[in-house]
């Protein structure tokens, strides 16, 4: 922390209410050159308060005083004119935009109102080499990129204009290790110059690795701001959780790491994938999933692991290669062209992008979770019944621990993590034979994710074959029976769960990351 502790921000009893309180009377502080990180459940009020001092929202009642003055930005340009930036948890990029018009839409032209493209892509390159992401190009669109990749160039957009106070919303959710080393860099960078961060996250290592104190919220208080030296992991839960809620119930109890688990005779083959590849994403991939298995997937960001998993399910169509089923006796040669037909085959995706691919976020609980069973909710007249619905709806709910006010609430209304779990009850209805989760833990507090990952293999013992995408490796270890890796679109080995390294996935991670001109032949170098 900068040798200045004056205080850069201040809020003094600050409420916020919406249909019911978010904010009580918080009291919070951030000094020039700290690293100040935010936790809590979610829906706790997080992202609410950082909402505020972003100028996103207005507060009901209360102060903030922002380098001694008073603060109160009407809008998000107001904070930003007072050097104030975030990083949502949500993106906020134009995907039919190049990168460089994203990263330098506020200053498109020049005073005469004229783009000069050269001058644009050379201060993308500029923005893009503060990450590391010097391999991107500049007119590529934004759509065509990752949620990972779309993440850093988000990052990258920001850092690029004049900041004091830097906001970042669960910044690494989809990010790998090397990249989250790379953001740590900056923000240490920053720190040093006096940049004052505000740092949301449910992951207690990076906070003890970066953060200076931490400040803990609890159903819109501030509970606790202690050193993050003294933050640890009981303690935590103890101030997130409360004291009656301490008692966590073995329903929620996280499963097993791999290696403490018996090995089990693996059921029968669920899914064979066979040469199966997609041009500029992945080639040659060959797998089986097995009834009553968690198969993980790792490896980098843009390694084709997400692309691999929408080739799967339909939602993009592979150019090569075939799937083939056992709910038909492997009897037909599979490729999807669309996600309908998928899901008539037994397999559901949980999608990585929750907010734009996966939910209807101004339409109900109720409706989200019951969406792709509406055929199957009508009465006998052909119309839909609301009370199966309604009981089907809940039901889930209550199983996910959903935080809602009612299963009628608007999905939007919801924290990131609740709005996950809906997602994946509308799959848990679906009861289909396959489903795929691409990095189920996103944006998904400590306790969440828990409940998440045990339902996850609560699945696989009730048969399903399962297969995971995450880009956490103590997640993936503790969800997998086996691990695959993908490397540059390519297999590169193929893991026991219960006695594979962190070491040894990240050198697979890399295998086939060559020099250019040194690449090997697709296919010629999987290993195990």
């Amino acid at each position: 922390m900068s040798a200045d502790t004056s205080p850069l921000l201040q809020t003094r009893g600050l409420d916020k209410q919406f249909a019911a309180p978010v904010l009580r009377g918080v009291d919070f502080s951030l000094h020039r050159g700290e690293i100040h990180a935010l936790m809590g459940s979610n829906g706790a009020g997080k992202s609410t308060l950082c909402n505020i001092i972003a100028g996103i929202h207005q507060p009901s009642s209360g102060s903030l005083l922002l380098e001694g003055s008073p603060y109160r930005p009407a809008s998000i340009r107001d904070a930003e004119a007072a050097g104030v930036r975030m990083v949502m948890q949500e993106l906020n990029l134009f995907p039919n935009l190049s990168i460089a018009e994203n990263l330098c839409f506020n200053q498109l032209g020049n005073r005469f109102g004229c783009i000069s493209r050269r001058t644009l892509k050379t201060n993308a390159r500029t923005a893009l080499a503060r990450l590391k992401l010097d391999d991107l190009d500049p007119d590529l669109p934004v759509s065509a990129l990752g949620v990972g990749k779309q993440q850093l160039v988000e990052i990258a957009r920001v850092l690029a204009q004049p900041v004091k106070l830097l906001i970042l919303d669960e910044p690494t959710a989809a990010l790998t290790d090397p990249q989250i080393d790379q953001l740590f860099l900056q923000l240490d960078a920053l720190r040093h110059s006096g940049v004052g961060i505000v740092y949301i996250s449910h992951r207690m290592s990076e906070i003890q690795r970066v953060a200076d104190r931490v400040s803990v919220l609890r159903d819109g208080v501030l509970v606790a701001t202690e050193t993050a030296s003294n933050m640890h992991v009981d303690r935590l839960v103890h101030l997130m959780a409360g004291p009656a809620m301490m008692q966590i119930p073995a329903s929620g109890a996280a499963p097993a790491p791999a290696n403490q688990r018996a090995p089990e005779p693996a059921g029968e083959v669920a899914l064979r994938v066979e040469g199966f590849g997609r041009e500029r994403a992945f080639s040659d991939i060959s797998l089986e999933v097995h009834r009553g298995e968690v198969l993980g997937i790792g490896g980098l960001i843009g390694a084709g692991r997400t692309e691999l998993l929408r080739a799967l399910f339909g939602a993009d169509v592979a150019d090569c290669g075939w799937l083939h089923l056992a709910a038909d006796g492997f009897s037909r040669r599979h490729r999807f062209k669309t996600p309908a037909e998928a899901i008539a085959a037994g397999i559901g995706l949980v999608v990585e992008d929750r907010k734009a691919q996966g939910l209807l976020l101004d339409k109900s609980i109720a409706m989200n979770i019951s969406l792709g069973r509406l055929p199957q909710l009508h009465n006998r007249l052909g119309v839909v019944d609301d009370e199966a619905i309604t009981r089907h709806s809940e039901l889930l709910c209550d199983q996910l621990e959903v935080k809602r006010d009612s299963i009628a609430q608007a999905v939007r209304q919801l924290s990131g993590g609740n709005q996950q779990k809906v997602l994946i009850a509308r799959w848990l209805l679906q009861d289909l034979d396959v489903v795929l989760f691409d990095e189920p833990g996103r944006g998904v507090d400590a306790r969440s994710k828990l409940r998440i990952q045990q339902l996850i293999r609560e699945l696989a013992a009730r048969g399903k074959a399962i297969v995971v995408v995450s880009s956490e490796t103590e997640e993936l270890l503790a969800l997998s029976d086996r691990v695959l890796v993908l490397s540059n679109g390519r297999l590169a080995g193929e893991f026991d769960a219960r006695t594979v390294t962190e070491e040894t996935l990240l050198a697979a991670s890399f295998r086939h990351y060559a020099q250019p001109g040194q690449n090997p032949a697709p296919g010629t170098e999987t290993g195990t």
